[in-house]
């Protein structure tokens, strides 16, 4: 009983988690309306930054590291970087629940690339599902087609690049805290935010309600980390993680409601593809953990 307790409580913190990044999306989307992607990506980072920073403090431990700068960790902090400013960008220019529905590809190919990387096992079954997921990403984006938005594959390549950073984070050194990863995440989302800054010319006073939307995404991002850390160490990783496909029904929720985005049958029908193949991933590989 005290088990299927510590699930459903890690079940509900992972979709607390899920809504605190669609609100986080919400925001970002708002702020790149009315500031330049490079100051949006300053001020979102260095709230981030500071939050991460302030934890390792909390906890007694370094704030900078010596592993920050080894292989392993400068490769995922070129990932972070592509994810970062490309699936920001994706936030301005397509519907959130577009960019959403292709970030949800993400856990598929995490899969995939585990199986290449490190050579992790993955059955018959499990690959139909993951060619099943992208071809929920092709129907979301449907090329060649009158629907196509080329803007769409800005989102594309975030996925892709989030993907790439936490298959790195798989190889990071043990050593480092989830607090110190995050400081250097955020560092680099606020030094990829400067180099925009610097290209784009002298930086701009933003409006009032542009600064409230970076720092509404900051606190959102922030309190869903740590969400998504409580159901990580409180429920099963194989029972709470599929919850993380409710990100999708939030975002879809607040693109009608917010931003008053109608997705189209293909687009839900995608997303719908996506989340199901990867749902069904993971649960194949909770079985195959619990035979060995």
């Amino acid at each position: 009983m005290a088990q299927l307790s510590d699930n459903l409580r890690g079940s509900l913190f992972m979709v607390a988690a899920m809504a605190g990044f669609a609100i986080e999306d919400m925001f970002l989307k708002q702020a790149v309306r009315h500031m330049p992607l490079g100051e949006v990506l300053v001020l979102f980072g260095t709230g981030g930054l500071a939050a991460f920073a302030a934890m390792s403090v909390l906890r007694g431990e370094p704030v900078v590291v010596r592993a920050m700068v080894s292989r392993v960790m400068l490769l995922r902090s070129g990932f972070e970087l592509t994810g970062r400013l490309s699936y920001t960008a994706a936030l301005a220019l397509v519907p959130l629940a577009t960019a959403s529905a292709i970030l949800q590809a993400a856990p598929l190919v995490v899969v995939a690339g585990a199986a290449a990387v490190f050579g992790e096992t993955v059955g018959p079954r499990r690959w139909t599902a993951i060619t099943l997921g992208f071809l929920g990403v092709l129907l979301v984006l449907r090329p060649g087609l009158d629907g196509f938005v080329p803007a769409a594959l800005l989102a594309l390549l975030g996925m892709a690049g989030f993907a790439g950073r936490d298959l790195a984070t798989r190889a990071a050194p043990p050593a480092m805290s989830s607090a110190q990863l995050g400081t250097l995440g955020f560092a680099v989302v606020v030094t990829a935010g400067l180099a925009l800054s610097l290209l784009g010319g002298a930086p701009t006073l933003p409006p009032v309600h542009a600064l409230a939307s970076v720092a509404g995404a900051a606190g959102f991002g922030v309190a869903a980390y740590l969400a998504l850390t409580l159901a990580m160490r409180t429920g099963e990783v194989s029972v709470v993680t599929p919850f993380r496909y409710t990100r999708l029904v939030f975002a879809v929720i607040i693109g009608v409601v917010i931003f008053a985005e109608r997705p189209d049958a293909m687009t839900l029908a995608g997303a719908a593809l996506i989340a199901g193949s990867g749902i069904y991933t993971l649960l194949r590989s909770r079985r195959r953990g619990t035979r060995h």
